[in-house]
């Protein structure tokens, strides 16, 4: 039977409040530093517009069932015509979307400064919760949980007698750690809070390559 805890009140005001609030002014200040050390730079037109194409022939097939089917084969002789449709390439003249990405440097190393810019201070986060605040019950869910919640909402604490729904303070900085960016959309916007590896994705259509789009 699992055993039911007494939360302490101090609890709540010197580790649950605090974690919290770290770990949203770590994301924020994330976002900030990271701003700093982006390149400034004009994406390539041409990677763009390629982008857009593809983006709008996916969006063709996905609505095809919405449109008259004469609208639809125009459409799809418009973006697949072997002569001069916009998705046509030639054989032998295909890139890969991905070996054009990490060919630029400049790109390449704005990646790796998004990547330092969220690992140090996670490293860094995540030391000081493991050193000031390991063991702590921190929360309790309040709903039932089965058991297969349990190693991850009670990570460093090994006591299998207590309920599931208690949260440890290690557990609580993983929640925090993957379940904030709604709050940071709405604190920085929701172009913002996205990732920028997702938004070059959608800018340039990373990831589909146009020789393969069947519309």
């Amino acid at each position: 039977m699992a055993e039911d805890l007494v939360l302490d009140t101090a609890i709540r005001d010197w580790v649950l409040i605090p974690l919290t609030v770290v770990m949203i002014l770590i994301g924020i200040l994330r976002y900030f530093v990271s701003k700093l050390m982006r390149s400034q730079q004009n994406p390539d037109a041409k990677v763009v517009r390629e982008g857009q194409v593809v983006i709008r022939a996916r969006n063709l097939r996905a609505g095809a069932n919405f449109i008259p089917s004469k609208s639809f084969r125009a459409r799809r002789a418009y973006f697949s015509n072997e002569e001069n449709g916009l998705l046509h390439v030639p054989k032998g003249q295909g890139q890969n979307p991905q070996a054009q990405m990490f060919s630029d440097p400049n790109m390449a190393m704005d990646m790796m400064k998004k990547n330092l810019s969220m690992i140090i201070p996670q490293t860094l986060t995540f030391a000081w919760v493991n050193f000031f605040f390991s063991g702590f019950v921190a929360a309790k869910i309040p709903f039932p949980l089965t058991q297969r919640f349990r190693s991850m909402l009670q990570n460093g604490i090994d006591l299998s007698t207590v309920d599931v729904s208690y949260v440890s303070s290690r557990s609580w900085y993983f929640l925090n750690l993957f379940g904030l960016r709604g709050l940071f959309s709405l604190i920085l916007g929701e172009e913002n809070a996205m990732d920028d590896t997702q938004r070059m994705m959608q800018m340039s259509g990373f990831g589909m390559d146009p020789t393969k789009v069947q519309t």
